[in-house]
């Protein structure tokens, strides 16, 4: 009887962890404005470079990372230079901005974390604020949307022509070939 009073308590107990673990558990990206510029004339894009500052969080307030002790972070929009979630979060973003994100594990450093700093499945914190906004040039977009296609256009050609050299190199009749079959009907004789 006091076995199983006690497995029950145990049991109990379990489910409460469980479900407060499940409520610490962010399933999407949100992000919430902490501070907004009085006018917006420009607003990040994918290509766009912004300059911010930054403070990473962990849900129990460790800080993880932060900028504000150093220079300003550069973040290319598409380049994937800072993690997923971070980077979702500037899309649409002003000049003058302070924002908080909250972004879940799979879109930060997922079930493997970094550590010793991150544990695995962590959600993370950052608060940014955004210094500045400079667009995407023409030239710059040409290199990032045309210029790759180009690339993955002159791979197969240039395996096309290729394949035809050593196709005509294979094909066409050798001059050495020739010299050593007159080379071996002379000996005969």
């Amino acid at each position: 009887m006091k076995s199983a009073a006690i497995i029950l308590v145990l049991l109990a107990s379990v489910t409460c962890v469980f479900t407060q673990e499940e409520q610490n558990v962010v399933e999407e990206l949100l992000v919430e404005t902490l501070v907004s510029p009085e006018s917006c004339s420009v607003r990040s894009a994918m290509g766009d470079t912004l300059q911010i500052h930054y403070t990473g969080k962990l849900m129990d307030g460790k800080v993880i990372d932060t900028s504000v002790t150093r220079d300003p972070l550069f973040v290319e929009l598409g380049k994937k230079t800072v993690i997923p979630g971070l980077e979702q979060s500037l899309i649409g973003v002003c000049e003058g901005q302070k924002i908080k994100a909250t972004i879940p594990s799979h879109l930060a450093y997922g079930k493997r974390g970094y550590p010793p700093t991150i544990p695995g499945d962590a959600v993370l914190e950052f608060e940014v604020e955004v210094l500045a906004v400079a667009q995407q040039t023409r030239w710059q977009r040409m290199v990032n949307e045309v210029f790759p296609l180009v690339c993955l256009a002159l791979v197969p050609t240039l395996l096309g022509l290729v394949g035809l050299y050593l196709y005509k190199k294979a094909s066409a009749p050798s001059s050495q070939g020739r010299k050593k079959t007159k080379d071996k009907k002379s000996k005969k004789k």
